[in-house]
């Protein structure tokens, strides 16, 4: 067998995994819901390309409007950058089932880089580029200067993968590593926005300009970049591929903390205990954990040093989604992670519903990080005392409770030191998800409207304060359907948990 077959032979099974997944018959709906969000995202891209193409003309004293957007470069290329962990997998994970096999390592690595340089992701931006570019670049300059920078932002694209793929690598080993993207996005947006004038204005539109007039002198380093984030990639999934694919695990004698403050509290200090564990010590958690802390650091640094986030409905989303996202990826796949032990779980009596006690405890206490975050935007103005505490109150007493329901339907298992990405969440989790984005910001608009602020906010609190008071009856109430239909979960759990 050729090199030529073998790689039709990858790209055969790779689609013969994603049908014999036992998720793929669950998520027929939300492959169409994946599919319409991606079309909502694009048309959303196309608008933003056509209206910033016309609005920039003659807007900035005269400079060229591609100029403008070529400026904020970076914004795009760290935007695109965090965007990935949700979407893109590594060449490690690709090459899991092909360890055992005669097959070079080196040969899977090339094929997976290669195939991620050239996915179709990295060509998602130019719903924005392509119609920006036609009306800015190509009716002045030509069709040539368009086509070159349309290559330069493409490349640029590439390089942000090569960058992602090193790091999410790096995350595999020790979690410490996602401190490097947020020193050196932290670094680049400081140094757009602090300064009066942007120190990466000018090289970012001389870089780009320079593809449009299509100037070696540009191209090649730019090349030779990509050249040496290719090749540090190989080395470093080259290394990787037996430890990651094969489970590796560096087993470490240390001290670990015995919380006995929460012995008190007798069972339910346990499963306190068992919260704080899985977050600490599995990868998955960890790993959603600090992205929900990177993602809150993001939004709140922006808001602080820009005007971008300064509308009304802006402010209320940035509010909701900081108290809501540590609860909200976790919570909505709730007994999901659990279902690799459940069975040892069902073994005590009431145990489950001491469980969904401890959880909802857990999580609730976890909201006290989302206002120390905000803490400089109320100081500053920018984000009233009042959101801050209806949002709270909200998402304790009405956005969990929600979410909680979950733990009655959910029956697929959720790794606990594998990836993030892959088949993880089924049609009512993603439509749930949605509902709770964007119901509190509902109520509240529509009761500041009737009542004025900040009516609408405390009244926010007040319906949270509401489930927080009655939360043993709901719990209990949950407990009551899951052990209702206990023996289907189980046995969700178990067809799923190994796949």
């Amino acid at each position: 067998m050729n090199k030529y077959q073998l790689y039709k032979l990858l790209l055969k099974n790779e689609s013969l995994k994603e049908r014999r997944h036992p998720m793929f018959e669950k998520n027929r709906f939300m492959k169409f819901l994946a599919i319409f969000m991606w079309l909502y995202y694009a048309a959303i891209l196309l608008f933003m390309g056509v209206t910033m193409a016309i609005g920039m003309k003659g807007a900035y004293n005269g400079v060229a409007a591609f100029h403008v957007l070529d400026g904020w470069a970076f914004v795009v290329l760290i935007v695109d950058f965090w965007i990935r962990f949700l979407l893109q997998d590594t060449p490690v994970n690709q090459a899991k089932p092909y360890t055992l096999l005669p097959i070079r390592r080196s040969f899977l690595m090339n094929v997976y880089l290669i195939r991620s340089g050239f996915s179709i992701g990295n060509l998602y931006w130019g719903f924005m580029l392509v119609p920006f570019g036609l009306i800015a670049l190509a009716v002045p300059f030509g069709w040539m200067a368009f086509i070159g920078w349309l290559l330069g932002w493409w490349l640029l694209c590439v390089a942000d993968g090569f960058c992602y793929l090193f790091v999410r690598t790096l995350l595999t080993r020790h979690m410490a590593w996602i401190i490097l993207p947020l020193i050196i996005h932290g670094a680049l947006i400081a140094a757009m926005t602090v300064p009066d004038h942007s120190w990466l204005d000018m090289p970012c539109t001389m870089l780009l300009n320079g593809f449009s007039n299509w100037n070696l002198l540009y191209i090649l380093p730019v090349l030779a970049v990509l050249g040496v984030l290719y090749y540090a990639n190989f080395l470093l999934q080259n290394s990787m591929v037996y430890n990651e694919i094969g489970k590796k695990e560096e087993v470490e004698v240390k001290k670990t903390a015995k919380m006995n403050y929460l012995n008190r509290y007798g069972s339910l200090g346990e499963y306190l205990k068992l919260e704080v564990r899985m977050k600490t010590r599995n990868k998955t958690p960890k790993m959603q954990f600090a992205m929900g802390i990177g993602f809150m650091l993001f939004f709140s640094l922006m808001m602080y040093f820009t005007d971008a986030y300064d509308g009304g409905f802006m402010k209320s989303f940035i509010c909701l989604y900081n108290y809501i996202f540590l609860g909200l990826t976790t919570l909505i796949g709730v007994m999901c992670h659990e279902g690799n032990y459940l069975d040892g779980l069902m073994s005590r009596r009431e145990s489950i519903y001491q469980l969904l006690r401890a959880k909802y405890y857990f999580n609730s206490f976890l909201l006290i990080i989302p206002p120390l975050i905000m803490l400089p935007l109320m100081i500053a103005g920018k984000m009233s005392v009042w959101m801050n505490v209806g949002y709270l109150f909200f998402t304790v007493g009405v956005v969990y409770p929600i979410v909680f329901q979950m733990a009655v339907y959910n029956k697929d298992t959720f790794p606990l030191n594998q990836k993030l990405t892959g088949k993880q969440g089924n049609t009512m989790q993603q439509i749930l998800s949605m509902v709770i984005l964007f119901l509190p910001i509902g109520i509240e608009k529509l009761a500041t409207l009737l009542l004025g602020d900040p009516w609408g906010f405390i009244l926010l609190a007040v319906l949270g304060l509401a489930g927080i008071i009655t939360h043993k009856m709901w719990l209990r109430n949950i407990y009551n359907r899951f052990m209702a239909r206990r023996y289907i979960n189980m046995e969700g759990f178990r067809a799923t948990r190994n796949a």
